[in-house]
């Protein structure tokens, strides 16, 4: 109450909001005006703006006669613009520099918070201002003085040349075909200083007609600046509380929202990261890491992430390597994009560096220059995929980023199962694209046990001797305490029979020798992270136990019968693929994984009513054996199951048959005149898998 008293109201004002010049005014700042320019009575010879940019450009005489202007500097600056003709393009027809040109820059980008108020009559009458312009003097002339200057010297050289040198030489000329530009380069183009100049220069001027301060005109325009109507309707934004009025005034959110930095588009934060689904948290996390261990990756995520949930995603956009995962090359190169060094397609990149991750399951090292001559891409693209999972060792290649992770091996071992599958399914189709030779396909074993004593330490050995130790301690302690418990079960039921029974027995003292062969240390010769020794689910000679053999059987069986229900020829090296990505589709811990071999595959072809087909292929094919097996089945029931037969038993005879001969053929058999179209659907039908 004291402090009202000591600052009392001395007069209260309406406030009107004026709408009438709403969008249309703006405030102009003059820079400091020199003494021989005055903007009362200034003149105005043109006046143009630009809408979109908001930018004015104004013309405004100076007073010559003004004896604070220096004359003599007038001429020589119209002499150096114009030089000694006049004429219609000439800046200063009166050979004197009488005029000046005054070009605008934004002072604020938002003038939402500023308007222009006129006091009349105890009423303050408010406009929102739509811009807030700053005038500069404009020096153009002077990059017109020196364009002249060059023209003159132009002129003067190309005077004392003779007629003869005046004819034009005949040159060579180079074409260049630029590249196709990407997504991303067009958008660094659009957002350059360079592209923005020239789209701000292709806007066209528009001209203005100048009313001076006095002129009737400026005074109908001025009126407009007082609220037309007084009454409630009009001025409803002026009807709010004190609080509200005040927050329309300054809103301070707006304000620090444009303050605040903005990140990158491609940046993302912990705490935006964890509000999306758990399947697009880790495309995210693979698609900036590249790779990553498991335990790396549950770390990320947060506590509390269910990891059967997160395997069961990561699966979806990575590769397991050497117990490590790799971002898939389709995440990172999605279809209808192009390489930014070479402009080749996505789909020729994916291929190219799903050949560098299998290479890498296949060894620690890879060397660049093999993965060119094979890829055949360019050697920026060839660097980049080895980046993305690889470092650079001086003279000895790309060693795998990141060590061979064997507590991942051990705890899921149907995870690496089932990607060992899909490696074998990619690697047939990299067999088949680069037509990949024996060399590229086995591991350099020799090569890599004699460069791993140059890398491995002493201590490094020595603890990988330990980890074994312990490793294979608790395995062998629990399997003889396993055996000591049937030999004592065993000897009370059936004494007599304790002499037959042979138990396997195996070290387990911990003073084991130690094993310090680096190259089984470093995991070399490992598939996709897994042991070849310890990792192998192939059945021993051929046979799987007896519990499991009926239902693997049945799987296999009710998978043989699908496949050659809808491709009825096949090799085996196909059917072999198309079984391996069979087992990638299954769910962990399925009975397939209990190993098939190529026997077990081939016998059960036999009994689901296929037969072999001997197809004399020449001896010089370059097929591998698996690709020389063919399998058909003989009897689906359908109606082609008689031209199929007869078609069989034609190529039984030769690999290679012309069209009219199995026209022939199947007309006489079948007792049926097939026309053109008829013989190729038969042809279609028969053979989709291999035509």
């Amino acid at each position: 109450m004291a402090n009202e008293e000591d600052d009392p109201i001395i007069q209260e004002i309406d406030v009107f909001l004026a709408r009438s010049l709403l969008e249309k005014l703006y405030l102009f700042q003059y820079p400091i005006r020199p003494a021989s320019m005055t903007y009362d009575d200034v003149t105005h010879l043109s006046a143009k703006i630009k809408p979109k940019q908001q930018k004015v450009e104004l013309e405004m005489a100076i007073d010559t006669l003004n004896p604070n202007y220096c004359r003599s500097k007038g001429e020589q600056i119209a002499l150096n613009v114009d030089g000694t003709c006049t004429d219609e393009t000439s800046t200063y027809s009166s050979k004197l520099m009488d005029k000046q040109t005054f070009c605008s820059s934004q002072a604020a980008s938002n003038v939402s918070r500023y308007a222009a108020a006129v006091y009349k009559k105890g009423e303050l009458h408010l406009t929102p201002l739509h811009g807030i312009l700053q005038l500069r003097p404009s020096f153009t002339y002077l990059d017109k003085a020196d364009a002249k200057h060059r023209e003159r010297e132009a002129a003067n050289e190309g005077g004392d040349s003779s007629q003869d040198e005046a004819e034009d030489d005949v040159k060579q000329i180079t074409v260049r075909f630029s590249r196709p530009e990407t997504e991303q380069a067009r958008q660094r183009r659009v957002q350059s200083y360079e592209f923005l100049q020239k789209r701000q220069a292709e806007e066209h001027w528009v001209h203005l007609h100048y009313y001076g301060l006095k002129d009737s005109r400026s005074e109908h325009e001025r009126q407009y600046l007082f609220s037309q109507g007084h009454g409630l309707a009009e001025n409803t934004e002026l009807i709010k509380s004190p609080s509200e009025y005040l927050m329309m005034l300054m809103p301070p959110s707006v304000e620090e929202e444009n303050d605040k930095p903005m990140a990158p588009s491609n940046v993302l934060s912990m705490a935006q990261l964890r509000t999306l689904p758990l399947a697009d948290q880790i495309k995210i996390l693979m698609k900036n890491v590249k790779v990553m261990p498991f335990a790396n990756l549950l770390s990320l995520l947060g506590s509390g992430t269910d990891a059967t949930a997160v395997l069961r995603c990561v699966q979806q956009v990575a590769l397991l390597v050497q117990g490590n995962w790799v971002v898939k090359s389709d995440v990172l190169y999605p279809k209808d994009t192009s390489s930014p060094h070479s402009g080749v397609p996505a789909e020729v990149l994916c291929r190219g560096r799903d050949f560098v991750m299998w290479k890498f399951t296949q060894d620690r090292w890879v060397v660049r220059k093999e993965v060119a001559a094979v890829t055949k891409l360019c050697p920026e693209d060839v660097k980049d995929f080895l980046e993305h999972m690889s470092v650079a060792r001086i003279n000895k290649g790309w060693e795998f980023m990141l060590p061979y992770d064997e507590d991942f091996v051990k705890k899921h071992p149907d995870i690496v199962q089932r990607q060992q599958m899909l490696w074998m399914g990619i690697q047939a189709k990299l067999e088949k694209v680069y037509n990949l030779l024996k060399e590229h396909l086995t591991p350099k074993k020799q090569e890599a046990q004699s460069a791993h004593p140059l890398l491995v330490s002493g201590e490094q050995r020595v603890n990988m001797a330990k980890a074994k130790v312990k490793q294979n301690y608790g395995q062998l302690e629990k399997e003889l305490q396993k055996q000591k418990a049937e030999m004592k079960s065993n000897d009370a039921s059936a004494r007599t029979d304790v002499p037959n029974i042979r138990i396997k027995e195996e070290p387990v003292s911990v003073e084991e020798p130690m094993d310090t062969s680096a190259h089984e240390g470093l995991n070399n010769g490992l598939v996709n992270g897994l042991h070849t020794a310890q990792g192998s689910m192939e059945p021993v000679n051929g046979h799987l136990p007896g519990g499991c053999i009926d239902r693997v059987a049945q799987e296999l069986k009710a998978f043989v019968s699908s496949t050659f229900k809808k491709q009825f020829v096949l090799t085996l090296s196909e059917l072999k693929r198309l079984f391996n990505l069979h087992l990638a589709s299954l769910p962990p811990g399925h009975t397939l994984f209990s190993g098939i071999s190529d026997k077990m595959l081939q016998d059960m072809v036999l009994d689901t009513g296929c037969k072999q087909i001997l197809v004399p292929f020449p001896p010089q094919t370059a097929a591998s054996p698996d690709e020389l097996k063919v399998y058909a089945l003989w009897e689906a029931g359908d109606t082609y199951d008689q031209h199929r037969q007869v078609l069989l038993e034609i190529f039984s005879k030769n690999y290679r048959v012309r069209r009219n001969v199995i026209q022939n053929q199947l007309s006489q058999e079948c007792g049926e005149d097939l026309n053109k179209q008829e013989v190729d659907r038969v042809l279609k039908v028969s053979f989709c898998s291999l035509w």
